[in-house]
């Protein structure tokens, strides 16, 4: 198996449920790069918010971006993944603020297979709740952010072999600087 390599820092992406803590590390494994989990810069208000079936606002999101900003950044030229829910433009924006070339990893799916996954899932904070309310703040990559949509169907390996496929599409001198692509089936 090729082991791919990136100095990009890449963030993997998507509402709740959709894998980003189990595909973030097998992902940084195959890339040969340092994992962050996001979750892990929350400060502890947020995550009591989170667990009473509070949304957090972008105030609440502002310090924790700016964190996992910050790990990117000096992240930067070496690589490395972290995962962040990244939902909106602005957020992606302000990550890319404090690490210009980071590339992101969308995680697609559709809200019944999410829900199924969030239901099985123990331990986590985020309850099923709050999914309507990721999904209506989902704001899918634009064509003039650099990154890629990858479908979360399939095993985690397979999605992460997927992610690693289009990140080197990305990588490709023969590629245009990095439109998204529709969900890599």
């Amino acid at each position: 198996m090729k082991k791919t390599r990136t100095p990009h820092v890449v963030v993997v992406m998507g509402v709740s449920g959709t894998g980003k803590t189990t595909i973030g590390p097998l992902l940084a494994a195959r890339l040969g790069v340092p994992y962050a989990e996001a979750d892990n810069f929350h400060p502890p208000a947020n995550i009591q918010k989170m667990s009473a079936g509070t949304p957090l606002t972008d105030d609440d999101r502002r310090p924790w971006l700016d964190a996992i900003g910050a790990w990117a950044h000096g992240r930067a030229g070496l690589g490395g993944v972290v995962s962040c829910s990244a939902l909106k433009r602005s957020y992606r924006d302000r990550l890319r603020a404090a690490a210009p070339d980071v590339v992101f990893v969308h995680l697609a799916g559709d809200r019944a297979l999410i829900e199924e996954r969030m239901a099985h899932r123990q331990g986590h904070f985020m309850p099923t709740a709050l999914l309507d309310s990721q999904f209506a703040t989902l704001q899918p990559l634009g064509a003039d952010e650099a990154g890629v949509a990858v479908s979360v169907s399939g095993t985690p390996e397979e999605i992460t072999a997927r992610a690693v496929a289009a990140l080197g599409d990305l990588d490709s001198p023969d590629s245009p600087e990095a439109p998204p692509k529709a969900p890599a089936q």
